[in-house]
């Protein structure tokens, strides 16, 4: 690539990124640091403290955010283990079926988990019918817990992401590393923790940040739990407050620096030292062969953890089916109508044809930015290339909700951009809004497409007479579609699902994508959470076809994706 092409795309990909990355997050500090007058203070945030109520959503928050990633953690190691180093039956299947949790959202999920533990759920009615339970009495399970009930979905929801950055891990370790420690003696979990579980920390690292951060920043499970007592929930509901109110910016300001500082943290514990190791491992292991015992520890495992998250997402296509759902075992009423309701309601129909115009184009706009950053970044040796890298996987780290207040922050009336306003049209601020939080899917598939190939090819095309730009889009961009394909679908599905941008943003109901209208219809009476659910199995379907192609496309690169 000829170096002024290159200086271009380094240009619009800073532009954009100081634009649409750095200014949100520094209107939230303004708003956050600084009075009406403009002078610097610590008081709106010192209070953030004081108040009770304030700490109390905090604490929760970082409880959730801890206990999340420890429980996710425990389902992913083992599972991912047994996958690398062992050979056992039906290994192809559950390898595939254990990202099947990521084929929903959470908070969609969190309506089957409320059918299953509320006072007029499942368990109760199970209870009653082994007559341990009173005809008139309830257990709401999720009442003083509903914390634990955050965590529980968050964990089932999110293991994948830590499953695929393990199972990446693993693959990268030389075996001849761990085959010279138990030679001298190191063996079993001694050898785990000396040798394998350091070699892996990286990947460890990416995914348990990732993770936390996530469940740190969640809003759609509280909200649909009517677990108001987070940070998350509390900054949600202080939206109307945004022009005249210092206090949400001052927690999303506390928000932001627990998430950097627990990215700091992890960074120091997991990501202080490195390992070297040879660039190719000297032999590929093969996986050990388990007899009749291991194998049905392996499936008991498996189906285990597997039927416990994916319980919650088979509650939500029973409610998809039913008419009446109140205190049994099963749905008393049957309607397949849900369906076809959900696909042509007058308040589904505009969700889908929104949520595909907003994910579409900013797939679209990935796609540019993602290839000019790799570009960048793998094929030239221009200065500050690294720090381009590391702001187009910064929002791995910037909390969703955090990003989704700046916006909302820059494009208020009197802001530079104002012209982007939601309250107008939010079309723009979302589609950029979902382009930034999914850009890191493009850019590491587009990196590791441009690793593998060679820059011979685009040299003998312009030796040709072919131009830099032309050679780029003839010759390297068919090379690395597979990376790219794989990268686009899931920045568009996960678009296509975004909740923090959506419930922001989207503050008209014509103007509502998918995410926005489900929670809006759970709140309605009547058969609202039927055709909510009907959507979200909808959606889970989509997704499932889209994560399914991305896997076939990268295979356990795919795990990459997910790296800071």
């Amino acid at each position: 690539m000829s170096r002024k092409l290159a200086l271009f795309f380094y240009a619009i990909t800073f532009g954009f990124f100081g634009c649409f990355l750095i200014w949100p997050i520094l209107k939230i500090l303004r708003g956050g640091f600084f009075d009406v007058d403009g002078h610097f203070t610590f008081i709106y945030v010192i209070e953030v403290f004081r108040n009770v109520i304030y700490l109390e959503g905090l604490r929760n928050s970082l409880g959730i955010a801890t206990f999340s990633t420890l429980a996710a953690l425990t389902l992913a190691m083992p599972m991912a283990f047994l996958v690398d180093r062992y050979q056992f039956w039906g290994k192809k299947l559950f390898s595939g079926l254990v990202l099947l949790p990521i084929m929903l959202p959470p908070f969609v999920g969190a309506i089957g988990l409320k059918q299953i533990f509320g006072q007029n759920g499942v368990l109760n009615a199970i209870l009653k019918d082994l007559g341990a339970l009173g005809a008139d009495s309830t257990i709401d399970w999720l009442g003083n817990g509903r914390l634990w009930g955050v965590v529980l979905l968050n964990a089932l929801s999110l293991y994948p992401i830590l499953y695929l950055n393990i199972v990446a891990s693993l693959a990268n370790i030389d075996p001849a590393m761990e085959e010279a420690a138990q030679n001298l003696g190191c063996r079993g979990l001694k050898r785990f923790f000396k040798i394998t579980l350091p070699l892996m920390r990286p990947g460890l690292f990416a995914g348990c940040t990732i993770v936390f951060i996530w469940a740190f920043t969640e809003l759609g499970v509280p909200l649909i739990f009517d677990y108001s007592r987070t940070t998350s929930v509390q900054i949600y509901h202080g939206i109307k407050d945004i022009g005249g109110n210092p206090f949400p910016y001052a927690l999303v300001t506390v928000m932001l620096f627990f998430s950097v500082l627990m990215y700091a943290v992890g960074k120091g514990l997991f990501g202080r030292t490195t390992f070297s190791m040879m660039a190719k491992a000297s032999h590929v292991p093969e996986p050990r062969c388990l007899g009749i015992g291991g194998n049905c520890l392996c499936w008991a495992f498996f189906l285990s953890v597997i039927g416990l998250a994916l319980l919650p997402h088979l509650a939500v296509v029973l409610i998809s089916f039913s008419s009446d759902w109140y205190g049994t075992l099963l749905p008393t009423g049957w309607n397949l109508g849900n369906y076809e309701i959900a696909l042509g309601h007058s308040f589904t129909v505009p969700a889908i044809y929104n949520s595909l115009i907003y994910s579409g184009f900013a797939t679209l706009l990935n796609i540019f930015l993602g290839v000019a950053i790799a570009y960048v970044v793998v094929r030239t040796k221009l200065p500050g290339r690294a720090v381009l890298d590391s702001l187009a996987m910064l929002p791995l780290a910037i909390p969703g909700l955090v990003m989704a207040f700046g916006y909302l922050a820059m494009s208020r009336e009197g802001q530079f951009f104002e012209f982007l306003n939601p309250t107008q049209n939010p079309t723009g601020l979302l589609i950029i809004a979902y382009a930034v939080r999914k850009l890191p899917f493009l850019v590491r598939s587009a990196v590791a497409g441009l690793q593998q190939t060679s820059g011979v090819y685009e040299e003998a095309a312009q030796s040709l007479g072919s131009s830099p730009l032309k050679a780029v889009i003839r010759i390297t961009l068919p090379l690395i579609m597979a990376n790219l394909m794989a990268g686009g679908l899931l920045a568009f599905s996960q678009s296509m699902l975004e909740v923090s941008d959506s419930l922001f943003l989207a503050q008209r109901q014509d103007d509502y994508p998918i995410t926005k209208a489900i929670y809006e219809l759970m709140s309605l009476l009547g058969d609202g959470r039927y055709i909510a659910s009907a959507l979200g199995v909808w959606s889970m379907i989509f997704l499932s076809i889209t994560v399914i192609g991305s896997s076939v496309l990268m295979g356990r690169k795919l795990g990459s994706i997910f790296k800071v």
